[in-house]
């Protein structure tokens, strides 16, 4: 009586529970994916990271332009002082029309000089125009380079998203697998009352011994352990897949009950791996390595700047004139040639060839790594379909062999104990045909993501 009780408790529930989820709007992969790309923390900081690459080239770019500048200055002082020469009769000299010699022909009268000087208010302002000519390829190599760190936060970005969309896809699988996987224990808990409710019948009437209701019971509590790990499962990947799509962990999601169709005829390849975004930043990491080659010779060449201002000045007063109040034109023409520094700028140009030769090698590395693992993803992919079609093929065998096992031991040719044995193989058939369709799925966008197609 209090087995049946709790029976009838558990449907209840799992009703209600129905109920309930029949509420909630159901959220497909597509959904997921749009959610977990908006509100993943990896991909805002990947957006943070493209756009501050972004503005950095474009800084760059200003370099080819002039540079305006304005300047101004003021000083005080309250230095001052005279400067006299003194007055007199200076002697007058002219040339003899006969010998040419220089001879006194009189005197002229000198009244004397006196200057009064201070220095007061002093000030001066300003505009300079800059613009490098020739600075031996030294801005076209760093513009260069942001471009391609621009490139390379894009590909990061591609990177972040594809990662995003793996885990999130994984973690909507996963929740379809435990709805799967609860719905298994069901099944395998109703079929195993259905039999304690016939054997205990049968033992009532003297039909059966006592130990194959004991033996009955041994599963069925085996099997409400079993929906109580289904139950805490399912509520668990659904918490892993709202950490995913920046819901509440709390929250209430539903789900598909089918896994995400697998394309049946897919092409696979095991030898093309340019689609990748980590090919792409590997190739701009060589660019941008032959950039700061050109980068650090460019300090061995000449550069050649030119420089324009207009300057006004105003100040120093003597005898309470001001001196200067007026403004000028100036043109610069700079040229700097380097000669000698004992050889710190030609081993910064060795040490950045051998920096581009080490990132080549680590390029090679990495692209058999890569290869490595398309062809290892291509595998698992192929193993996980001909899994998923076994396990099929098992399920049906076991459900038949379940069917012919329960007709047998009703007519008695078959044991209990062989009977709760094929309810047993059959309940593993199921839960190996859904973790099969789990893996051929995951190993599916596992294959996307090793050849560049996740998108």
């Amino acid at each position: 009586m209090k087995k049946e009780f709790l029976v009838a408790v558990s449907v209840l529930f799992g009703m209600a529970a129905s109920l309930s989820v029949s509420a909630q709007e159901k959220l497909s992969l597509k959904q997921c994916r749009e959610m977990a790309l908006k509100y993943n923390k990896e991909m805002a900081a990947a957006d943070k990271q493209t756009e501050a690459a972004r503005l950095l080239s474009l800084s760059y770019k200003a370099n080819f332009f002039p540079n305006f500048t304005a300047s101004g200055t003021g000083l005080y002082s309250t230095a001052d002082g005279s400067l006299g020469i003194q007055g007199g009769n200076l002697p007058v000299f002219l040339p003899d029309p006969v010998t040419g010699e220089l001879a006194t022909s009189g005197y002229a009268y000198f009244p004397g000089l006196n200057l009064d000087y201070k220095v007061g208010t002093v000030y001066t302002g300003g505009v300079q125009v800059e613009q490098p000519l020739y600075m031996g390829g030294k801005i076209r190599a760093a513009y260069k380079m942001s471009l391609l760190g621009k490139e390379m936060a894009h590909l990061n970005e591609e990177l972040t998203a594809s990662g995003v969309i793996l885990n999130t896809d994984k973690a909507y699988v996963q929740l379809v697998k435990a709805k799967e996987m609860k719905k298994v224990a069901e099944k395998y808990h109703v079929l195993l009352n259905e039999l304690f409710r016939n054997v205990k019948s049968a033992h009532q009437h003297g039909m059966k011994p006592q130990n194959d209701v004991l033996k009955v019971q041994v599963k069925l509590n085996e099997s409400e352990l079993a929906l109580r790990k289904a139950d805490n499962a399912l509520r668990l990947a659904g918490m892993n897949l709202c950490h995913y799509i920046g819901r509440p962990l709390t929250a209430g999601i539903d789900i598909s009950d089918e896994f995400p169709e697998v394309e049946q005829e897919w092409k696979t390849q095991v030898a093309d791996i340019s689609a990748r975004p980590e090919y792409g930043i590997l190739n701009k990491q060589i660019a941008m390595a032959e950039q700061q080659v050109k980068l650090n010779r460019s300090e061995l060449l000449p550069r050649v700047g030119v420089k324009g201002s207009y300057d006004y000045f105003h100040g120093l007063e003597i005898n309470d004139e001001t001196l200067m109040k007026k403004g000028s034109f100036s043109v610069f023409l700079n040229v700097s040639v380097p000669l000698f520094h004992f050889g710190e700028r030609m081993n910064k140009v060795r040490s950045a060839k051998v920096k581009l030769e080490q990132t080549r090698l680590e390029q090679e590395n990495a692209n058999e790594k890569m290869l490595l693992e398309l062809t290892q993803a291509t595998n698992n992919l192929d193993e996980a379909r001909l899994e998923c079609e076994l396990s099929e093929r098992s399920l049906e065998q076991a459900e038949e062999n379940m069917k012919v096992s329960g007709k047998q031991y009703e007519v008695g040719l078959e044991t209990l104990s062989d009977y709760l044995e094929a309810q047993v193989m059959w309940q593993q058939a199921y839960q190996t045909k859904v973790d099969a369709h789990f893996q051929l799925y995951v190993n599916y966008v596992a294959y996307l993501k090793a050849a560049g197609q996740l998108q």
